[in-house]
């Protein structure tokens, strides 16, 4: 596996090449950040919202080509951007496969967990991508596959690293919330997927959504 420092300096020689220098910062918990999944029906719904998909499918647009989601490469997870519904009704297919192997349960033991992946731009390079889309202002993020999956690395390397940077009793959370956070309660991730298409601005840095589903001890 490539260290942080080599995966940093692949992501140098993408901004020379052309991606937008996009950093990481830090994730962020909101006040509620686990929604239970109670049923193989919720599931499916929640499948299909992430990989815009079937209902949900309006929802995809030209920023959904940058989002990463997990797809399953026979036993091996693997991480990838897609270019079509096709693709991402094949990882929808691909993940129900796999939910079949680990069978999830719906009784209190499935959670879809959402926290956000801070970033930022220098600022003199903010206004270059700058954009007004249905009204709305955002930001066009050009980046190669290479410079997208670097900066979700350091998205995952971080929520890994929560338990050991978080005073996890002081949060707030349940208890079974907090086996969550630490990790300790998570028998298999079933789906994950940084979602790049509904990024969020404001306080000087972009916000997208790292959505993780978890299968409990």
């Amino acid at each position: 596996m490539e260290s942080m420092r080599d995966i940093d300096r692949a992501m140098e020689r993408e901004i020379a090449k052309g991606s937008c220098p996009l950093r990481f910062v830090k994730i962020d918990f909101s006040d509620s950040p686990y929604q239970e999944i109670a049923s193989r029906e919720k599931l499916l719904e929640v499948l299909s919202y992430l990989l815009r998909t079937g209902d949900y499918g309006r929802f995809a647009g030209k920023g959904t080509g940058n989002n990463v989601y997990m797809d399953m490469k026979g036993r091996k997870a693997a991480f990838k951007r897609t270019r079509s519904f096709i693709d991402r009704n094949n990882i929808f297919s691909a993940i129900r496969r796999y939910g079949k192997k680990i069978k999830p349960d719906f009784d209190g033991h499935t959670y879809l967990e959402t926290v956000r992946c801070c970033f930022e731009l220098p600022e003199r390079e903010q206004e270059k991508y700058r954009v007004t889309y249905d009204g709305q202002e955002t930001f066009a993020l050009p980046m190669s596959d290479k410079y997208i999956l670097g900066l979700y690395t350091h998205c995952i390397s971080a929520r890994r690293a929560v338990p050991e940077d978080m005073d996890i009793p002081s949060t707030g959370f349940s208890e079974k919330e907090r086996s969550i956070v630490s990790l300790e309660g998570v028998r298999d991730v079933l789906f994950q997927c940084l979602l790049f298409d509904t990024i969020k601005c404001g306080e000087g840095m972009l916000y997208a959504d790292l959505c993780t589903i978890y299968c409990l001890k």
